[in-house]
């Protein structure tokens, strides 16, 4: 005898369509209403939209941007959110990119696991956060550095940057992969307690570092102290790493977050020129 069909409620339907490869815009339920001091970014000139990547386990949902108009193979940046996901925010940071003449993807990284937009309040998302494992995230990364280099991205010029969460992730990704030329981590965390699913730090793996990194902190910020930013450094000089970490000493946590309270305008201008120029420098 077979068991009954079990309805599907709201949620399962919603996980099922976004684990079929949709994104929509918009952003994350946990961060509104969104701050007077957003930045909006058009599409203007740009092919921009969602796509999606093959990766083990489905199809994984991402958001693409890039100059249109431009056949040639173009210097690639790879965006790894914020824990809120592939929302609003950085989708115009890949149009913002693109603007510059990036082609700028973002892989949605939770998507096995939920839809971080979802979810009303931080401590129900830290949660689906939690469960995620570093191996799938680097996985999926590799996946799409490599579908970049095959859909309108140069091989030879593929640089990343992240976001808080995706900060971390940038230091970790570049002590595993020699095919990116730079890296750019804003405010991820560096030291902490090793879990099971996330059995390394960016201080554990300095002395593997194999691409430049240029680290973009607030020296408000209480989740990341001045201690552990030194703990840091000290890896780099001591590993002779070619990477280095910038402090804003009046910005805390998020200040790039133009659509939250933490915004600081001139930290987080400084801070986009600074990247753009670290690019540039490594020849991305």
């Amino acid at each position: 005898m077979t068991e009954p069909k079990q309805p599907c409620t709201p949620d399962d339907a919603s996980r099922r369509v976004f684990l079929s490869g949709t994104l929509a815009a918009g952003f994350a339920l946990a961060v509104r209403p969104v701050a007077a001091t957003t930045i909006s970014t058009d599409g203007t000139g740009l092919i921009a939209g969602a796509v999606t990547i093959p990766v083990a386990g489905g199809a994984m949902p991402a958001y693409r941007a890039r100059p249109d108009g431009d056949a040639a193979a173009l210097p690639t940046v790879i965006v790894v959110q914020e824990i809120f996901g592939v929302h609003e925010h950085i989708q115009a940071l890949c149009r913002r990119l693109a603007k510059q003449g990036y082609l700028a993807i973002a892989p949605e990284l939770y998507f096995r696991q939920g839809d971080p937009r979802k979810y009303p309040e931080v401590d129900q998302l830290m949660k689906l956060v939690m469960s995620v494992p570093d191996t799938q995230v680097l996985a999926d990364l590799d996946t799409t550095v490599a579908w970049a280099a095959q859909n309108g991205g140069d091989a030879r010029r593929i640089a990343m940057t992240g976001f808080c969460w995706g900060g971390r992730i940038v230091w970790l990704y570049a002590a595993r992969s020699p095919g990116l030329k730079a890296a750019v981590a804003w405010y991820g965390r560096l030291v902490g307690t090793p879990t099971a699913n996330t059995p390394k730090q960016p201080v554990d793996v300095a002395a593997e570092l194999k691409v430049p990194v240029l680290g973009l902190y607030g020296g408000q910020d209480k989740g990341i102290p001045a201690e552990s930013v030194a703990q840091m450094r000290e890896a780099i000089k001591k590993a002779k790493a070619p990477s280095e970490i910038i402090v804003y000493p009046d910005a805390g946590h998020g200040f790039n977050a133009d659509y939250r309270p933490s915004y600081n305008e001139a930290a987080a201008r400084d801070g986009w020129q600074k990247m753009l120029g670290w690019f540039k420098q490594h020849g991305v």
